[in-house]
């Protein structure tokens, strides 16, 4: 039997309202919040992969500018979304959930076989962060109204990619067997 965890991506406040908000975000904030409830319900752990850079010169601060900066409000998790005693929150300073953060660890310590990838930038961080858990053998899953990006074109082609070239399942949340 399949061990799941939902893994959310970057639905922090710099992404949601912050310098680098795009308003197609607001439509996955609720799939996602009810998503993380029934996964709590159903003892699936939820991690959230939060960007969180030092307020040096980043890499990223050239692509997408000064965001999500450690100690900041705009590096918090949005409100609707804050994570409940038993979550957990990994910081990361790339684009990957797993690039020299301890996500592998806590997945492999829960016995997680499974990711479910949710959260902003499908086409980049949900992205990069599905193709280090395919890389370290985890199943990916993930559910179209939690994830999106700055365009259609791009969400389309990035759920296609990791359906594709990682073996993700795409599905709708009603799919989860423990969303019933």
């Amino acid at each position: 039997m399949k061990k799941y965890a939902v893994i959310v991506v970057d639905m922090l406040n710099d992404f949601v309202t912050g310098p680098i908000a795009d308003p197609r975000v607001h439509h996955i904030i609720e799939p996602i919040k009810q998503l993380c409830e029934k996964a709590r319900k159903a003892g699936v752990p939820v991690i959230y992969a939060n960007d969180c850079h030092t307020p040096e010169i980043d890499k990223e601060f050239r692509v997408w500018g000064s965001h999500a900066v450690e100690g900041t409000k705009g590096a918090e998790i949005i409100d609707e979304l804050k994570a409940q005693s038993g979550d957990y929150v990994i910081p990361k300073k790339t684009y990957s959930g797993f690039f020299e953060t301890t996500m592998e660890r806590v997945l492999r310590e829960l016995g997680v076989d499974t990711v479910v990838i949710t959260g902003w930038q499908a086409d980049c961080c949900c992205r990069h962060t599905s193709a280090d858990a395919f890389f370290r053998g985890f199943d990916i899953v993930v559910p179209r109204e939690t994830t999106d990006t700055t365009s259609e074109e791009a969400y389309q082609g990035a759920l296609e990619y990791i359906k594709n070239i990682y073996g993700g399942t795409i599905c709708n949340l009603e799919d989860l067997p423990f969303w019933k």
